[in-house]
Protein backbone atom coordinates (compact mmCIF):
# COMPACT_ATOMS: atom_id res chain seq x y z
CA UNK A 1 0.00 0.00 0.00
CA UNK A 2 1.38 3.43 -0.95
CA UNK A 3 1.71 5.85 1.93
CA UNK A 4 0.03 9.21 1.30
CA UNK A 5 2.10 12.25 2.21
CA UNK A 6 0.38 15.58 2.82
CA UNK A 7 1.57 18.68 0.93
CA UNK A 8 2.57 20.27 4.24
CA UNK A 9 4.74 17.29 5.19
CA UNK A 10 6.23 17.22 1.71
CA UNK A 11 7.05 20.94 1.92
CA UNK A 12 8.65 20.43 5.33
CA UNK A 13 10.71 17.54 3.99
CA UNK A 14 12.02 19.59 1.05
CA UNK A 15 12.87 22.55 3.30
CA UNK A 16 14.69 20.24 5.73
CA UNK A 17 16.60 18.48 2.95
CA UNK A 18 17.79 21.75 1.41
CA UNK A 19 18.66 23.22 4.79
CA UNK A 20 20.85 20.19 5.64
CA UNK A 21 22.47 19.84 2.22
CA UNK A 22 25.23 22.41 2.83
CA UNK A 23 26.21 23.81 6.21
CA UNK A 24 28.74 26.64 6.00
CA UNK A 25 29.34 28.82 9.04
CA UNK A 26 30.43 32.17 7.71
CA UNK A 27 29.51 35.63 8.94
CA UNK A 28 27.07 37.36 6.61
CA UNK A 29 26.69 34.39 4.27
CA UNK A 30 22.93 34.16 4.74
CA UNK A 31 22.48 37.83 3.86
CA UNK A 32 24.67 37.62 0.76
CA UNK A 33 22.98 34.48 -0.57
CA UNK A 34 19.39 35.27 0.39
CA UNK A 35 18.14 36.11 -3.09
CA UNK A 36 19.92 33.17 -4.71
CA UNK A 37 18.35 30.94 -2.03
CA UNK A 38 14.93 32.00 -3.27
CA UNK A 39 15.71 30.33 -6.58
CA UNK A 40 17.21 27.29 -4.86
CA UNK A 41 13.96 26.79 -2.93
CA UNK A 42 11.71 27.18 -5.99
CA UNK A 43 10.38 23.64 -5.52
CA UNK A 44 9.25 24.53 -2.02
CA UNK A 45 7.53 27.61 -3.46
CA UNK A 46 5.62 25.44 -5.95
CA UNK A 47 4.52 22.97 -3.26
CA UNK A 48 3.33 25.69 -0.88
CA UNK A 49 1.47 27.40 -3.71
CA UNK A 50 -0.23 24.18 -4.78
CA UNK A 51 -1.14 23.37 -1.19
CA UNK A 52 -2.74 26.80 -0.69
CA UNK A 53 -4.79 26.41 -3.86
CA UNK A 54 -5.90 22.90 -2.84
CA UNK A 55 -6.84 24.02 0.68
CA UNK A 56 -8.79 26.98 -0.73
CA UNK A 57 -11.18 24.76 -2.67
CA UNK A 58 -11.00 21.45 -0.83
CA UNK A 59 -14.07 20.37 1.17
CA UNK A 60 -16.09 23.43 0.15
CA UNK A 61 -19.74 23.48 -0.87
CA UNK A 62 -19.41 25.74 -3.92
CA UNK A 63 -15.63 25.54 -4.53
CA UNK A 64 -14.40 27.51 -7.54
CA UNK A 65 -17.92 28.88 -8.06
CA UNK A 66 -17.19 31.28 -5.19
CA UNK A 67 -14.74 33.07 -7.50
CA UNK A 68 -17.72 33.67 -9.82
CA UNK A 69 -20.50 34.38 -7.32
CA UNK A 70 -18.60 37.00 -5.30
CA UNK A 71 -17.64 39.33 -8.18
CA UNK A 72 -20.97 38.76 -9.93
CA UNK A 73 -23.04 39.81 -6.91
CA UNK A 74 -20.72 42.72 -6.17
CA UNK A 75 -20.98 43.88 -9.79
CA UNK A 76 -24.79 43.81 -9.64
CA UNK A 77 -24.85 45.81 -6.38
CA UNK A 78 -22.38 48.42 -7.62
CA UNK A 79 -24.21 48.75 -10.95
CA UNK A 80 -27.52 49.37 -9.19
CA UNK A 81 -26.11 51.75 -6.55
CA UNK A 82 -23.66 53.79 -8.65
CA UNK A 83 -25.02 53.33 -12.16
CA UNK A 84 -28.79 53.30 -11.62
CA UNK A 85 -29.42 55.18 -8.37
CA UNK A 86 -26.48 57.63 -8.32
CA UNK A 87 -26.47 57.79 -12.17
CA UNK A 88 -22.68 58.05 -12.36
CA UNK A 89 -21.29 57.90 -15.90
CA UNK A 90 -19.49 54.90 -17.36
CA UNK A 91 -16.26 55.05 -19.35
CA UNK A 92 -17.36 56.26 -22.80
CA UNK A 93 -19.86 53.89 -24.36
CA UNK A 94 -18.82 50.88 -22.29
CA UNK A 95 -21.78 49.25 -20.49
CA UNK A 96 -21.72 50.08 -16.79
CA UNK A 97 -21.54 46.40 -15.69
CA UNK A 98 -18.47 45.87 -17.92
CA UNK A 99 -16.77 48.96 -16.49
CA UNK A 100 -17.45 47.76 -12.95
CA UNK A 101 -16.14 44.26 -13.67
CA UNK A 102 -13.02 45.74 -15.28
CA UNK A 103 -12.39 47.57 -11.99
CA UNK A 104 -13.27 44.64 -9.75
CA UNK A 105 -10.84 42.34 -11.56
CA UNK A 106 -7.68 44.07 -10.27
CA UNK A 107 -9.28 44.95 -6.94
CA UNK A 108 -10.07 41.34 -6.06
CA UNK A 109 -6.57 40.35 -7.17
CA UNK A 110 -5.07 43.04 -4.93
CA UNK A 111 -7.30 42.37 -1.92
CA UNK A 112 -6.95 38.57 -2.06
CA UNK A 113 -3.14 38.77 -2.17
CA UNK A 114 -3.21 41.25 0.71
CA UNK A 115 -5.45 39.01 2.84
CA UNK A 116 -3.73 35.71 2.04
CA UNK A 117 -0.15 36.97 2.37
CA UNK A 118 -0.82 38.94 5.57
CA UNK A 119 -1.89 35.74 7.38
CA UNK A 120 0.47 33.33 5.63
CA UNK A 121 3.28 33.37 8.20
CA UNK A 122 0.96 32.57 11.10
CA UNK A 123 -0.70 29.83 9.04
CA UNK A 124 2.71 28.25 8.34
CA UNK A 125 4.14 28.77 11.83
CA UNK A 126 4.99 25.06 12.28
CA UNK A 127 7.12 25.00 9.15
CA UNK A 128 8.84 28.31 9.94
CA UNK A 129 9.74 27.20 13.45
CA UNK A 130 11.46 23.98 12.35
CA UNK A 131 13.76 24.60 9.37
CA UNK A 132 15.54 27.38 7.53
CA UNK A 133 14.39 28.67 4.17
CA UNK A 134 13.86 32.22 2.87
CA UNK A 135 10.65 33.23 4.62
CA UNK A 136 9.73 35.49 1.71
CA UNK A 137 8.64 32.31 -0.09
CA UNK A 138 5.61 31.93 2.20
CA UNK A 139 3.71 35.19 1.47
CA UNK A 140 4.63 35.15 -2.22
CA UNK A 141 3.46 31.55 -2.63
CA UNK A 142 0.12 32.42 -1.05
CA UNK A 143 -0.50 34.95 -3.82
CA UNK A 144 -0.98 32.11 -6.33
CA UNK A 145 -4.46 31.54 -4.88
CA UNK A 146 -5.37 35.08 -5.91
CA UNK A 147 -4.12 34.46 -9.45
CA UNK A 148 -6.33 31.37 -9.75
CA UNK A 149 -9.37 33.39 -8.63
CA UNK A 150 -8.29 36.13 -11.04
CA UNK A 151 -8.31 33.71 -13.98
CA UNK A 152 -11.86 32.58 -13.14
CA UNK A 153 -13.09 36.17 -12.79
CA UNK A 154 -11.36 37.16 -16.05
CA UNK A 155 -13.28 34.43 -17.91
CA UNK A 156 -16.48 35.79 -16.31
CA UNK A 157 -15.62 39.30 -17.56
CA UNK A 158 -15.02 38.05 -21.11
CA UNK A 159 -18.37 36.26 -21.02
CA UNK A 160 -20.08 39.45 -19.85
CA UNK A 161 -18.42 41.41 -22.66
CA UNK A 162 -19.66 38.93 -25.26
CA UNK A 163 -23.15 38.97 -23.74
CA UNK A 164 -23.35 42.78 -23.88
CA UNK A 165 -21.67 43.04 -27.28
CA UNK A 166 -18.62 44.97 -26.10
CA UNK A 167 -15.20 43.76 -27.22
CA UNK A 168 -11.69 44.83 -26.14
CA UNK A 169 -9.19 46.36 -28.54
CA UNK A 170 -5.44 45.77 -29.00
CA UNK A 171 -4.64 47.25 -25.56
CA UNK A 172 -5.65 43.95 -23.97
CA UNK A 173 -2.27 42.59 -25.10
CA UNK A 174 -0.67 44.81 -22.45
CA UNK A 175 -2.82 43.38 -19.66
CA UNK A 176 -0.05 41.06 -18.29
CA UNK A 177 2.01 44.15 -17.41
CA UNK A 178 -0.84 45.53 -15.31
CA UNK A 179 -1.42 42.13 -13.70
CA UNK A 180 2.21 42.22 -12.59
CA UNK A 181 1.70 45.79 -11.35
CA UNK A 182 -1.34 44.70 -9.30
CA UNK A 183 0.67 41.85 -7.72
CA UNK A 184 3.56 44.17 -6.82
CA UNK A 185 1.13 46.79 -5.46
CA UNK A 186 -0.36 44.18 -3.13
CA UNK A 187 2.89 42.50 -2.04
CA UNK A 188 4.42 45.66 -0.56
CA UNK A 189 1.67 46.31 2.04
CA UNK A 190 1.16 42.54 2.46
CA UNK A 191 4.76 42.00 3.56
CA UNK A 192 4.44 44.80 6.12
CA UNK A 193 1.18 43.37 7.48
CA UNK A 194 2.61 39.82 7.51
CA UNK A 195 5.56 41.00 9.60
CA UNK A 196 3.32 42.87 12.02
CA UNK A 197 0.89 39.96 12.26
CA UNK A 198 3.63 37.67 13.61
CA UNK A 199 4.33 40.00 16.54
CA UNK A 200 0.85 41.47 17.03
CA UNK A 201 -1.78 38.83 16.33
CA UNK A 202 -4.68 41.30 16.47
CA UNK A 203 -3.61 42.54 13.03
CA UNK A 204 -5.59 39.65 11.58
CA UNK A 205 -8.70 41.62 12.56
CA UNK A 206 -7.38 44.83 11.00
CA UNK A 207 -6.70 43.38 7.55
CA UNK A 208 -10.39 42.71 6.67
CA UNK A 209 -11.22 46.28 7.69
CA UNK A 210 -8.43 47.62 5.45
CA UNK A 211 -9.74 45.56 2.53
CA UNK A 212 -13.35 46.66 3.05
CA UNK A 213 -12.42 50.31 3.47
CA UNK A 214 -10.07 50.20 0.48
CA UNK A 215 -12.76 48.94 -1.87
CA UNK A 216 -14.93 52.00 -1.24
CA UNK A 217 -12.13 54.56 -1.55
CA UNK A 218 -10.89 52.98 -4.79
CA UNK A 219 -12.62 53.46 -8.17
CA UNK A 220 -14.09 49.95 -8.25
CA UNK A 221 -17.79 50.77 -8.64
CA UNK A 222 -17.27 54.04 -10.49
CA UNK A 223 -14.89 55.64 -12.97
CA UNK A 224 -11.99 57.61 -11.49
CA UNK A 225 -12.83 60.39 -13.96
CA UNK A 226 -15.74 61.44 -11.70
CA UNK A 227 -13.20 62.65 -9.12
CA UNK A 228 -12.80 66.46 -9.40
CA UNK A 229 -9.71 67.51 -11.35
CA UNK A 230 -8.27 69.46 -8.41
CA UNK A 231 -8.38 66.31 -6.24
CA UNK A 232 -7.46 63.69 -8.78
CA UNK A 233 -3.71 63.82 -8.25
CA UNK A 234 -4.15 63.46 -4.48
CA UNK A 235 -6.64 60.65 -5.08
CA UNK A 236 -3.99 58.86 -7.17
CA UNK A 237 -1.82 58.48 -4.07
CA UNK A 238 -3.94 55.39 -3.55
CA UNK A 239 -1.80 52.93 -5.59
CA UNK A 240 -4.84 50.87 -6.55
CA UNK A 241 -6.20 53.82 -8.54
CA UNK A 242 -3.41 53.57 -11.12
CA UNK A 243 -3.79 49.78 -11.28
CA UNK A 244 -7.56 49.96 -11.88
CA UNK A 245 -7.20 52.74 -14.45
CA UNK A 246 -4.59 50.66 -16.26
CA UNK A 247 -6.84 47.60 -16.31
CA UNK A 248 -9.75 49.61 -17.67
CA UNK A 249 -7.54 51.15 -20.33
CA UNK A 250 -6.50 47.66 -21.44
CA UNK A 251 -9.96 46.11 -21.29
CA UNK A 252 -12.15 49.02 -22.45
CA UNK A 253 -9.75 50.33 -25.07
CA UNK A 254 -10.36 53.88 -26.20
CA UNK A 255 -13.39 54.18 -23.93
CA UNK A 256 -11.12 54.64 -20.89
CA UNK A 257 -8.38 57.23 -20.59
CA UNK A 258 -5.42 57.04 -18.21
CA UNK A 259 -4.72 60.13 -16.13
CA UNK A 260 -0.97 59.97 -16.68
CA UNK A 261 0.20 62.30 -13.86
CA UNK A 262 -1.86 60.26 -11.40
CA UNK A 263 -0.70 56.99 -12.93
CA UNK A 264 2.94 58.05 -12.56
CA UNK A 265 2.28 58.96 -8.92
CA UNK A 266 0.65 55.56 -8.33
CA UNK A 267 3.75 53.85 -9.74
CA UNK A 268 5.95 55.80 -7.33
CA UNK A 269 3.72 54.84 -4.38
CA UNK A 270 3.74 51.16 -5.47
CA UNK A 271 7.55 51.19 -5.72
CA UNK A 272 7.86 52.85 -2.31
CA UNK A 273 5.60 50.36 -0.52
CA UNK A 274 7.29 47.42 -2.25
CA UNK A 275 10.69 48.68 -1.08
CA UNK A 276 9.35 49.36 2.42
CA UNK A 277 7.62 45.98 2.56
CA UNK A 278 10.75 44.02 1.59
CA UNK A 279 12.90 46.10 3.93
CA UNK A 280 10.51 45.61 6.87
CA UNK A 281 10.13 41.90 6.16
CA UNK A 282 13.88 41.31 5.92
CA UNK A 283 14.54 43.32 9.09
CA UNK A 284 12.09 41.24 11.15
CA UNK A 285 12.48 37.88 9.40
CA UNK A 286 15.16 36.57 11.77
CA UNK A 287 12.77 36.89 14.72
CA UNK A 288 9.83 34.96 13.22
CA UNK A 289 10.84 31.52 14.54
CA UNK A 290 11.28 32.87 18.07
CA UNK A 291 7.80 34.41 18.13
CA UNK A 292 5.90 31.23 17.21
Amino acid sequence: MTEQVSPAAHAEGIATEKSQRILILEAGRTERNYWSDLWSYRELFAILAWRDVAVQYKQTVIGVAWAVIRPLLTMIIFTVVFGTLAKLPSEGTAPYPVMVMAGMLPWFLFSTILSQAANSLVTNSNLIGKVYFPRLIVPTASSIVALVDFAVTFVLLLGLMVLLGFFPSWQILLLPLFILLAVLAALGPALILASLNVRYRDFRFIVPFIVQFGMYVSPVGFASSVVPDNLRLIYSMNPVVGVIDGFRWCLLGGEAEIYWPGFALSLIVVAFFLWLGIRTFRATEKTFADLF
